[in-house]
C-alpha cells in the first residue's frame, strides 16, 4: 500500500513539474537587441555620400552581385548560391549612404545583408472525376509539381563578413582621397580579386658566336676625274674651184649677106683670190 502511494506521489510531482515548465514564459528573441553602436554595419568615409555609394556599388559588382537600384545614395543587390540540388541560398545586400554633418566630403555608409534559404518542395495534384449518380469523386491520379519555397530568412550579423566588404570598398575610393587620408593599399588577392597579369617581357635573342658578323660598310671611293678632252681641229676649207670661162656664142647675123665676124669675145677675168 505504501509503495503504491509513493509511486502515485512521484507521478504527480513529475506532472506538476512538466506543467510548470510549459507555463514558464520564454525569452523573446528581441530581448537580445541592445542597440549598441558596435560599428558592425556602418563605416565612415572621407568622401561625399554619392561617391561612397558609387564605391559600394563597384565593390558589389566586382563580386558578382546583381544591382537592382538606381538611386545614387542607395545600393541594392543580390547574389544566388546553389548549395545542393534541393537547397538554394540568396543574399540580398543593401547599402545606404548619408552625410554625417562633418562637411560635404564626409559620409557614413550603412550596410546589411539578408540571407534567404529556399528548399525544393513537391506537391501532388489529384484529379477529380465527376460521376452523374455518385457526384464528384477524387481519383489518386495526377501530377507532381516541384517548386522552390522559402524556408528561412536571417540577417547576416557576422562582423568579419562586413569587415571584408568595407575593406573592399576602400579599394574603389578615388586615388587622390586615399593618398590624402593615408589609406593603405591592400593586395587585391587578399580581397578575392584577381591581380592583373603583366605582359611577358620579350626575350633578347643573342647571335651565335660562330656566326660571322657582317663587315662595316666601307665608304665608296670618289670616281676618277675625267681627263680633259682636246678640242678637235677644224678642217681647213678647201679653195673653191675657179669658174670655167663660158664662151658666149656669137649672135647669129641678122643680114645673111654680111660675113660672120672672125674674132672671138675675150673671156671674163677670173675673180681675185
Amino acid at each position: 500500500m505504501s509503495t503504491s502511494f509513493h509511486l502515485r506521489s512521484l507521478g504527480l510531482a513529475l506532472v506538476l513539474a512538466g506543467a510548470a515548465g510549459c507555463s514558464s514564459p520564454k525569452t523573446a528573441i528581441y530581448e537580445h537587441e541592445n542597440f549598441d553602436d558596435s560599428g558592425t554595419f556602418s563605416r565612415d568615409y572621407p568622401v561625399s555620400d554619392v561617391a561612397a555609394c558609387e564605391a559600394a556599388r563597384r565593390a558589389l559588382l566586382s563580386q558578382g552581385y546583381i544591382i537592382t537600384s538606381s538611386d545614387p545614395k542607395l545600393v541594392a543587390g543580390n547574389k544566388s548560391f546553389q548549395q545542393t540540388g534541393e537547397t538554394h541560398l540568396q543574399i540580398s545586400f543593401n547599402v545606404v549612404c548619408a552625410a554625417d554633418g562633418k562637411g560635404s566630403n564626409h559620409s557614413t555608409m550603412f550596410a546589411n545583408a539578408l540571407q534567404d534559404r529556399y528548399a525544393l518542395k513537391k506537391v501532388n495534384n489529384s484529379a477529380s472525376l465527376g460521376v452523374g449518380v455518385l457526384g464528384s469523386v477524387s481519383m489518386p491520379i495526377g501530377s507532381t509539381d516541384d517548386s522552390m519555397v522559402k524556408v528561412a530568412s536571417e540577417t547576416v550579423s557576422a562582423p568579419k563578413f562586413y569587415e571584408r566588404y568595407f575593406a573592399l570598398v576602400d579599394v574603389f575610393l578615388p586615388q587622390e582621397v586615399k593618398q590624402a587620408e593615408h589609406i593603405p593599399e591592400k593586395p587585391k588577392a587578399d580581397l578575392g580579386m584577381p591581380e592583373p597579369k603583366a605582359a611577358p617581357a620579350a626575350e633578347k635573342v643573342e647571335a651565335p658566336q660562330d656566326t660571322p658578323q657582317p663587315a662595316a660598310a666601307q665608304p665608296l671611293a670618289p670616281p676618277p676625274e675625267a681627263a680633259p678632252i682636246a678640242p678637235t681641229p677644224e678642217p681647213n676649207p678647201e679653195p673653191a674651184p675657179a669658174p670655167t670661162p663660158v664662151t658666149e656664142p656669137a649672135p647669129a647675123p641678122t643680114n645673111p649677106s654680111l660675113p660672120a665676124p672672125t674674132e672671138a669675145i675675150p673671156p671674163l677675168p677670173a675673180p681675185a683670190q
